[in-house]
Order: C-alpha cells, then sequence, then structure tokens
C-alpha cells in the first residue's frame, strides 16, 4: 500500500457539497483534499442553469451568511435574476437567477485553489479504509492511499451511474462523466444501507434553431437582488428567458410511446424526484391538464445552449425530437444534447447524525444528493455543514447542529435525519414550521452569529454584518421613541406624504403597520437618518409582521426546550418497557439526539415521549 499523503479531511467529489464542505474545513484549518473525477467538471450544473428559486434561494442565503461560497460565485457569474412570489409575504419570497454554467465552474475552480490547506487532486475514490469503525483513509483508482481523520462523501449522482435514453443504456455519470463504480461495493462492505434513485434532464436545443418570436419573454428583475450579503456592486440582468407551452400535439406523441418509456417498461428501477417529473410522467399524473409551461433559459454568454425546463425526458431520441417539434417556437429546434435520465446509488440517511457524521463508522460524513436530496443548493447547505462538523470532529470542538427554528438547513437536516426520505429530497416552504421567522431576507441576522463564532466569517463579514445590525437596532428603537399627536397640522404634513391621518396618539413605528408605507417614505417626512435599503427592509417587515413573528418566535422557544433535552448515547430503548415495541424499534434505529428529534419520528407517540421525559427526568436526579 502506498501511502501518498496525510490530511485531516478528504472529501470525496467537486460538486456542490464537496466544494463547501472542502472550503469550510481548510478555512477551518484543517489539511484537506478534495477529489473530483474531472478537473474540468468542478462545480458542473448538470442539470438546470440556475442557482435558487423557492426555498432554495433560502438556502443559499443560508449558506453564505455562514461564510460559504455559493452566493459569493452566483452573484459574480450569473446572469439573469428573479424574485419568485413577490405577490406574496416575505416568507415565501425567493430569489432564484440563471448562471453562466461555464463561468460559474471557472470561479469555483480559482476560489479551490487559493485557499490555504486546500489540496485539489483529480481522482476516483474507490475504497473506504476504516479500521475498529473509525476512518483512516481512502484508496484511490491510481494506488494512492490518502491517511485521513475523517472523510465527507460528497459523490452526487456518480454512485454506480446509469445513463438511460430510451433503449439506451450505458454506465455513466451527468453529463457524460465517469461513473464511480466500485465505491458502492465498498460503502456496503462497511455496513451502509444503500438505495437506488434516478432523476433526469431535459434535451438541450441549439438557440439558432429557435423562434423566440413565439414565444413569451420573461425579462429579470428592475433593480435585481443578490444573493451574497457581502456583495456590494449591483447585480446585472444580462440575458433573456422565454416560456413556450406543450398542446395536444405534444400529449399524444408521448401517449402514443409511453411504452417505449424507461419509467414505464420496466427498464428505470430507481425511484424519481415527485417534484420535478418528467415530460412523460406529467401526461400519466395529469391527463386532463391541456398544456404544460416550458421556460427556456440559455446556458451562458458564450453558448448558443438553451435549456428547456420542464421538459425532462429519458424518451428514445426519435421521440424526443418528434414531442419538440410540436412545442411553438421549437418546430425547427436542433437537439445539441439529448435528454437522459440517470440511476445512481445513495445512502439512506437515517444512517447519519444530525452532524451528518455516520452513526457507526467515528470520522465518516455525508453531504448532498448521496444524502437522498436534490438540488445544488440542498447539495451546498449540507456539504457546508459537513465541513464545518469534520474539522470540529478533527479538532475535538463542539459540533453545529442548526434548528429547525433556526434555519432552512436545520430542517433540511433534521428532515433527513429523523425522518429519511424515499425519494429524491427537494426543500421547500411549505416542510418549515417557522418560515416567517427563516425569510431569506434576515439570514445573515440569524446564522451570521455561528460564523463568527466558528471563525469562518472575513473581517470585512463581521463589519457589513455588525453594522446593518446596528441600523435596523437604532431606527427600530427611533421610531418607536418619536411620538404622534393627532392635529390639524400633523394630519396634513402626513397626507402630504401619502401616510394617511391619525386619530389617536401613536409612535412612529405605527405607521410602518400601513400599506404602501415604507421606511423612506417616513425618513422624508420626519428627516429620519438614511440607513442601507436592506437594514430599511428589516425594520419594515419587522415592525408590519411583529404581531406573527412574535407568536411564531413565541411557538419556537417552547418547542425548542424539547432540542435542549439530550437523550444519553448510552440510552438502551429495548429496556424502556413502558414504551410501546413500534417506538422501541424506530428510536433504537435512529437513535435521536433529543427529546425533540424524537417527537418528530414517525411511530413515536406523545405517551412515548412522555415515558422518556419521565426516564430523564430520574437519570437527573
Amino acid at each position: 500500500m502506498f501511502t501518498a499523503d496525510r490530511y485531516d479531511v478528504v472529501v470525496i467529489g467537486a460538486g456542490h457539497a464537496g466544494i463547501e464542505a472542502a472550503l469550510a474545513s481548510a478555512r477551518l484549518g484543517c489539511k484537506t483534499l478534495l477529489t473530483t473525477l474531472s478537473l474540468e467538471n468542478l462545480a458542473m450544473m448538470p442539470c438546470n442553469p440556475s442557482i435558487g428559486g423557492s426555498a432554495k434561494g433560502h438556502l443559499v442565503r443560508e449558506v453564505d451568511a455562514l461564510g460559504g461560497q455559493m452566493g459569493i460565485a452566483a452573484d459574480q457569474t450569473c446572469i439573469q435574476f428573479r424574485t419568485l412570489n413577490t405577490g406574496k409575504g416575505p416568507a415565501v419570497q425567493a430569489l432564484r437567477a440563471q448562471a453562466d454554467k461555464k463561468i460559474y465552474q471557472a470561479v469555483m475552480k480559482n476560489f479551490c485553489e487559493n485557499v490555504d490547506g486546500l489540496d485539489l487532486k483529480q481522482l476516483l475514490i474507490e475504497n473506504i479504509l476504516v479500521e475498529e469503525n473509525k476512518i483512516v483513509g481512502v484508496v484511490a483508482e491510481t494506488g494512492e492511499t490518502f491517511l485521513a481523520s475523517a472523510v465527507i462523501l460528497a459523490s452526487g449522482t456518480y454512485l454506480s451511474g446509469k445513463i438511460i435514453i430510451g433503449e439506451s443504456i450505458f454506465d455513466g455519470g451527468p453529463n457524460g462523466q465517469r461513473a464511480a463504480m466500485k465505491l458502492s461495493s465498498a460503502l456496503k462492505n462497511l455496513g451502509v444501507k444503500l438505495m437506488r434513485f434516478k432523476t433526469g434532464t431535459p434535451a438541450r436545443v441549439d438557440g439558432r434553431t429557435l423562434d423566440f418570436g413565439k414565444m413569451e419573454l420573461q425579462r429579470g428583475d428592475e433593480p435585481p437582488q443578490n444573493f451574497s450579503f457581502m456583495t456590494r456592486e449591483p447585480v446585472k440582468n444580462l440575458v433573456n428567458c422565454y416560456l413556450t407551452y406543450t398542446n395536444e400535439r405534444t400529449h399524444e406523441i408521448l401517449r402514443r410511446n409511453l411504452h417505449r418509456a424507461p419509467m414505464a417498461n420496466g427498464i428505470i428501477e430507481g425511484i424519481g424526484p415527485r417534484y420535478c417529473p418528467s415530460i412523460e410522467s406529467k401526461i400519466i399524473r395529469f391527463p386532463d391538464k391541456e398544456r404544460h409551461q416550458l421556460f427556456l433559459e440559455p446556458e451562458g454568454l458564450n453558448t448558443q445552449e438553451f435549456y428547456v425546463q420542464g421538459m425532462s425526458t429519458s424518451m428514445p431520441m426519435d421521440v424526443q425530437i418528434e414531442f419538440l417539434h410540436t412545442i411553438p417556437g421549437l418546430e425547427r429546434a436542433k437537439i445539441m444534447r439529448a435528454g437522459y435520465a440517470i440511476e445512481y446509488d445513495c445512502l439512506d440517511p437515517l444512517q447519519l447524525k444530525p452532524t451528518l457524521e455516520f452513526k457507526n463508522i467515528s470520522g465518516f460524513f455525508s453531504a448532498g444528493q448521496s444524502n437522498g436530496t436534490s438540488g445544488y443548493e440542498e447539495a451546498a447547505a449540507q456539504g457546508l455543514i459537513a465541513g464545518i462538523n469534520a474539522a470540529a470532529f478533527v479538532k475535538k470542538t463542539a459540533p453545529l447542529i442548526l434548528k429547525r427554528s433556526e434555519a432552512y438547513i436545520g430542517v433540511l437536516i433534521d428532515d433527513l435525519v429523523t425522518k429519511g426520505t424515499n425519494e429524491p429530497y427537494r426543500m421547500m416552504t411549505s416542510r418549515a414550521e417557522y418560515r416567517l421567522l427563516l425569510r431569506q431576507d434576515n439570514a445573515d441576522l440569524r446564522l451570521t452569529p455561528h460564523a463568527i463564532e466558528l471563525g469562518l466569517a472575513s473581517a470585512e463579514r463581521k463589519k457589513i454584518f455588525e453594522s446593518k445590525r446596528a441600523e435596523i437596532f437604532s431606527a427600530t428603537q427611533r421610531l418607536n421613541e418619536i411620538k404622534l399627536t393627532p392635529s390639524a397640522e400633523v394630519n396634513q404634513k402626513l397626507l402630504s406624504f401619502g401616510l394617511g391621518e391619525i386619530h389617536n396618539a401613536m409612535p412612529l413605528a405605527e405607521l410602518l403597520r400601513r400599506p404602501l408605507v415604507t421606511y423612506e417614505k417616513l425618513r422624508a417626512a420626519f428627516d429620519l437618518p438614511e440607513i442601507s435599503a436592506e437594514a430599511a427592509a428589516q425594520v419594515e417587515i419587522g415592525i408590519f409582521y411583529e404581531g406573527y413573528i412574535k407568536k411564531q418566535a413565541e411557538l419556537a422557544e417552547k418547542l425548542d426546550r424539547l432540542e435542549d433535552k439530550i437523550i444519553p448515547a448510552e440510552i438502551d430503548y429495548a429496556a424502556l418497557k413502558n414504551l410501546r415495541v413500534e417506538a422501541r424499534e424506530k428510536l433504537s434505529e435512529i437513535r435521536p439526539r433529543s427529546i425533540g428529534q424524537a417527537s418528530r419520528i414517525s411511530g413515536v407517540s406523545p405517551a412515548d415521549i412522555s415515558v422518556l421525559l419521565v426516564w430523564i427526568e430520574t437519570l437527573r436526579r
């Protein structure tokens, strides 16, 4: 065995999870190795050319607030920015941006190559070395062994990957890459339970063959928002997207060829994502729907490739071409890359602790699609936490475990390790009980204190954060201190600034509860200090939704008390005879960290939780 080097942390895979994991680990002072099948494909976006979206935009902001890289890279490389759900409240509004795929990869590679303590190598890892249930290193295809105190699995969809295009089936990773065919066996030999999932992607078409005049123009927002709290230069919209629709002719072709669909004829065995179905799945699931919307999204500034968002498929190529040509604007479209399905191995996340470390293998962590999730953003969020906690493991310091009331990242990881998943997991705002507290606009206020404490916040980030927090506090305090008394003079002034009359004495803050009243209007009327737009938005939201936020915070605080009741790791659930049999089995399998986590396990009843509480209190006494 040739030992090539020794590291504190080795990261397997340089996708969105692996990059955040490696950057966090290295920045926290650990000697880190980041391995990838291809250096040219680091940070690759094999599916849609976008960052963010509903709930996903929240994750990007949270990754940024914790000192991660995705938001910064997105602001530098995205070419159109749109905020979704602007007609709804701030809790569900989310930023989504079209990225230039190649520039994004180049920027991320540059970040990785310029972090002290981080080595980047093109390697295929084939084996994980474990002794006495503890990580000792990894073995590469080249025969090199790299010793390590901790290893992070971030293999994405490459584990025993299989590409499926109609009857054409071959081993491979996304976008024509190699697959990791031996690592699955190595994991099984370690006792890791694997699942078989499936995802897919649409065809890419040549923009020169599209008729955009037959489509609806989709412009970016003006002015556009940015992802990172560090971005000072305004981001810009450089491209447009386009909207078109399928029709009955499209659907008829798909129905006629369903017997050739791999998902229908048994070729595909893996479980696919419910919330991002293929076009053939949509035809089966929604037979009465007359049309499905499709977005034409540019893949970058220096390419003619367009992504057909909404038309994921694994149909044979003749069918892909035939149904594509029924769509307005795509009658002459030429396919540059075929749509395909990919089957891959991933692990059952119930095997992980909330730190993303395996329960039975000390120092072994996992993050991203290898945990059964889908999406770049979910991957980056897990990668960041895995990197932080792998570094904490090496340095023997406290891990970072975010609560459900604290971050969407907390919801994501808790769902995975407590409930598991039987399909590719996608983050949605509906999964969060406290989404009014977990808005994308306040991610820095919630999480940057963690980054500062950990040492992941730069001096500049800390300065920007503390300045914004001080602005919000002083502006809110000032608005509550200034009192208005109704009089003809006061009401005339209020009306002249479009603020409406008052009939009772009230603090100036009360006016912000009125529709269309902004801090800027109050500043103009009452000569208030000028503050940043970001701080002003926080002041407005905080005051307008104060009652709702207070109620949700009180509920979160009440339930968080259960999170603070830690269950001793050595507990023998089989010995607690007052627990129901199902509860004993589920608790023994998942081994929850706290009473709060135990209460969310399917099959554990309130009566079972009472038994646990009594047992813990008996121990305490």
